[in-house]
């Protein structure tokens, strides 16, 4: 029986970006587990991470390539060039990547006529000066992005963004217990930031890392932890947690001694959940339901509405080359009537938070300030923690916060993200 052949991380992120800029897949909603299992796991990490880098760059890679092309070539022979040139601009092995990259197109039936072609043009990319590749322009966001952006921000902030997004992100931990914080930071050589979180540089495979196995802490981005701290002492309140997979604000409320409800429609979103409470030794009532059939009243209600998710494009930078505007204005009326089913379940003493992970005020200023007007017996609360009082200076007009990945540059930026806290009057 014929040996099974072992494809590369190269190859696999050839394929990955195929999907993504062919076929529009998102990197989460692919089969990573079926595409990448013949390599091993720092391979694997290999793959994706030259995937995101070449995402990250790939203005200028054009901008290298395409005056060496005399017309463009096919998607795949422009996506496999674009990797290489990406990883020789990083100081890659030049000799090493451009035969590997020419092995690969020489195994596909349908493009090895382009193996002069990705060698001839690569050669080329090898002896360009490496130095004037960060001098190139900053990549600017596809269009439809980048006007959103502008009409919220203007010029200058848009453009400061889209230089955060260049820079790959460092990962975040949120703690389970603050007396973890100290162990934590000297295992993990990990920075404290804010209070409960840590930031790890160059953290490598997540699942082998001090106390990943045993449940004492998770990832989640600096931004994405704030929400739950906006709430007062938590302890033995019933808690609502709306779209809650998978699962990051659930288990810091139980942690915290809440009663936890998590809402997901996803049954495999959900399964990730339940995976994650166990593996964190915490407890949450897991109920997989459309949000909008959850009836009664709680103490305190949380609400990370689905949404365009533009604020972790520094993360994924794929999200914006596979979505679109179309879609925009069929997602925000689903997150008001999304605010408006959660304000039902409040009663008089209840504090409702709100966020989405997306940078356009349309999903969350606008949403928070249409409620307002409509809904006069919802009030913003303007409560921060003391270790959190720095977000002061973030606040916006209708009295919400809206973080952006340009805040905390000077560590490392932190995920776009809108917070507000509401109480009944």
């Amino acid at each position: 029986m014929p040996e099974k052949k072992v494809l590369s991380a190269r190859f696999q992120a050839s394929f990955l970006m195929d999907n993504i800029l062919s076929e529009k897949r998102l990197l989460a909603d692919l089969n990573l587990n079926l595409i990448m299992q013949n390599l091993n796991a720092a391979d694997r990490a290999r793959s994706q991470r030259l995937l995101l880098n070449t995402l990250r760059h790939l203005e200028r890679a054009d901008a290298l390539l395409l005056p060496l092309l005399k017309k463009r070539p096919t998607l795949k022979i422009l996506n496999i060039l674009r990797l290489a040139t990406v990883e020789i601009m990083d100081d890659g092995d030049a000799h090493g990547i451009v035969n590997e990259y020419v092995s690969i197109v020489g195994m596909n039936k349908r493009l090895k006529n382009y193996k002069g072609l990705v060698n001839a043009v690569l050669r080329k990319i090898s002896k360009v000066d490496r130095s004037s590749w960060n001098k190139l322009d900053i990549p600017k966001l596809p269009k439809w992005f980048r006007q959103l952006l502008l009409q919220a921000y203007g010029s200058s902030i848009t453009h400061k963004i889209e230089k955060q997004h260049l820079e790959r992100p460092p990962v975040d931990i949120t703690i389970k217990t603050p007396e973890l914080i100290d162990r934590f930071s000297i295992e993990l050589k990990g920075k404290q930031i804010i209070k409960h979180s840590l930031r790890l540089e160059n953290a490598g495979q997540i699942s082998e890392l001090p106390g990943f196995k045993e449940g004492e802490w998770w990832v989640q981005d600096i931004s994405a932890s704030i929400p739950i701290h906006l709430f007062n002492d938590v302890k033995g309140k019933s808690a609502l947690d709306l779209c809650a997979a998978p699962g990051g604000k659930t288990m810091q409320l139980s942690a915290a001694g809440a009663n936890v409800t998590a809402v997901d429609m996803s049954k495999v979103r959900a399964a990730k959940l339940k995976e994650n409470l166990a593996r964190t030794s915490l407890n949450a009532n897991i109920v997989i339901s459309d949000l909008f059939k959850i009836k009664g009243f709680f103490d305190i209600i949380i609400l990370d509405a689905p949404c365009s998710a533009t604020g972790t494009v520094r993360r994924h930078p794929d999200l914006p080359y596979v979505k679109s505007q179309a879609d925009l204005k069929k997602l925000f009326c689903l997150q008001y009537s999304m605010l408006e089913h959660a304000v039902s379940l409040m009663k008089p003493t209840t504090q409702l938070v709100y966020c989405t992970c997306s940078l356009f005020p349309q999903e969350g200023e606008h949403q928070v300030r249409k409620l307002l007007n409509e809904k006069h017996e919802i009030r913003v609360e303007k409560y921060l923690p003391k270790e959190l009082d720095f977000l002061e200076k973030y606040r916006t007009e209708e009295g919400g916060l809206r973080l952006l990945p340009i805040h905390l540059a000077e560590t490392g930026g932190i995920d776009g993200f809108y917070i507000v806290k509401l109480v009944k009057v």
